[in-house]
């Protein structure tokens, strides 16, 4: 079962397996004291005067004590994140990387406006606006109450939060700042004039993405023949022959020499 569960572990993508291991421990280790929340919400005082950096990370990754919020936001982030890498940011880490900091850096910004502590649920709900305005033709069912196209989706999610009593500040803020990224990477590119703004860096490309193998390469005879040939003189010449289906025909005795043995 313990094999199994690994199995299963390690065929998640790369991103979504590690942001999301990342929230998990985060949320455990205040659940087991460690920590607390106060070491880990946003608060701009800290960061640039006492340069607690960390605090930009972790207030993406505390969604709150263990509880029905808690499993909600995991699951939601789980299930899109993971449809995301694995739909069309397939075979683009890189891309998806970047969609996660241009994310996380203006979430950043307005949070210092905004007076805002704790920022993965407006990230979750960033990750839900791009998938569903990137499959606009799926249609959801949501606790089987009701049923609208994907579209409408965070816009049901930010309903939801707002009969449970909660600020729609923060799903208004992921709504926000998943449009402008649709917008620049998949409306305006693709208008009258328009051009592609949000450009991955190519140092994202190196560490994340395979390198692309070059059409115009041309393989050394060696490599074609699966290695060079070893030895030298007559006998690595042979050997060359040998390799492409070949034989020499001054390597076959003479028929005198044959009549003669």
């Amino acid at each position: 079962m313990a094999q199994s569960f690994t199995q299963e572990y390690l065929q998640i993508p790369a991103v979504t397996r590690a942001y999301t291991t990342a929230c998990v421990l985060t949320t455990a280790a205040v659940q087991l004291e460690f920590i607390t929340p106060f070491q880990l919400y946003f608060n701009p005082d800290l960061i640039f005067k006492r340069y607690q950096l960390w605090r930009l990370i972790t207030n993406f990754l505390f969604f709150g004590p263990l509880g029905f919020s808690f499993l909600f936001n995991m699951i939601f982030l789980y299930r899109y994140c993971r449809m995301l890498e694995e739909g069309s940011f397939r075979g683009r880490t890189a891309d998806f990387v970047f969609m996660f900091l241009f994310g996380g850096v203006l979430m950043t910004l307005f949070g210092l406006f905004a007076s805002l502590f704790f920022l993965g649920q407006a990230f979750t709900i960033m990750l839900v606006y791009v998938w569903s305005r990137r499959n606009p033709y799926v249609r959801m069912n949501f606790f089987g109450l009701l049923n609208f196209q994907a579209p409408f989706l965070p816009w049901v999610l930010m309903g939801f939060s707002l009969l449970l009593g909660n600020s729609i500040v923060i799903d208004l803020l992921g709504i926000g700042v998943g449009h402008i990224y649709f917008f620049l990477e998949d409306v305006f590119p693709n208008q009258p004039g328009g051009k592609k703004l949000l450009v991955t860096p190519g140092i994202l490309k190196a560490i994340f993405d395979a390198p692309e193998e070059d059409p115009n390469y041309n393989p050394l005879p060696e490599e074609q023949l699966g290695g060079p040939t070893e030895g030298a003189g007559e006998e690595g010449e042979q050997r060359a022959d040998n390799a492409g289906g070949q034989e020499r025909p001054q390597d076959q005795p003479d028929q005198n020499e044959q009549q003669q043995r």
